[in-house]
C-alpha cells in the first residue's frame, strides 16, 4: 500500500529552504523601506529650500517659520518632522528633517537630513551625506 504525503526530512529540508531565503530578503526589504522614508524627507527638504528662496525673492530675506512657505512641520506621511532655522537679515537658513515615527526611527545610518541656503546637502549618522542624499 502506498502512501501520498511528505516525510519530515522533506518538510524540514523546505523549511531550511524558507528560512534562508527569509534571512536574505528581509534585511533588503528594510533597507528599501528605509530609503523610500529618506526619498520623502529629500524631496520634502528640496521643496522647502525651493520655497524658501522664492520666499527670499519675494521678501528680501529668508523666514524662520514653515507656515510662511506654506508647509507643514511633517513630511507627508508623517515620518520626519521638519525645522527651519533662519537669523533675520543673515542671508543664511538651514532646514532639517528629523525623523519622527516609522522606520526612520530605526534608521542610524543616516539620522537627519539637511539642507542649507547654498544646497549644501549633510547628514548625521554612520552614513556619508553623499550616501544618504543618494548622490
Amino acid at each position: 500500500m502506498k502512501k501520498n504525503g511528505f516525510t519530515l526530512i522533506e518538510v524540514m529540508i523546505t523549511v531550511a529552504i524558507v528560512g534562508i531565503l527569509a534571512a536574505v530578503a528581509y534585511p533588503s526589504y528594510t533597507e528599501h523601506v528605509k530609503k523610500s522614508a529618506r526619498a520623502e524627507a529629500i524631496t520634502a527638504l528640496v521643496d522647502a529650500a525651493n520655497k524658501q528662496e522664492q520666499f527670499f525673492v519675494d521678501n528680501h530675506d529668508y523666514t524662520a517659520v514653515l507656515a510662511n512657505l506654506g508647509l507643514n512641520t511633517t513630511t507627508e506621511t508623517g515620518l520626519y518632522t521638519l525645522t527651519i532655522v533662519a537669523v533675520a537679515n543673515s542671508r543664511e537658513f538651514t532646514i532639517t528633517a528629523t525623523p519622527a515615527s516609522g522606520v526612520p526611527l530605526t534608521d542610524s545610518y543616516c539620522t537627519t537630513l539637511v539642507i542649507n541656503e547654498l544646497s549644501t546637502k549633510t547628514s548625521t549618522g554612520s552614513g556619508t551625506s553623499k550616501e544618504c542624499w543618494g548622490r
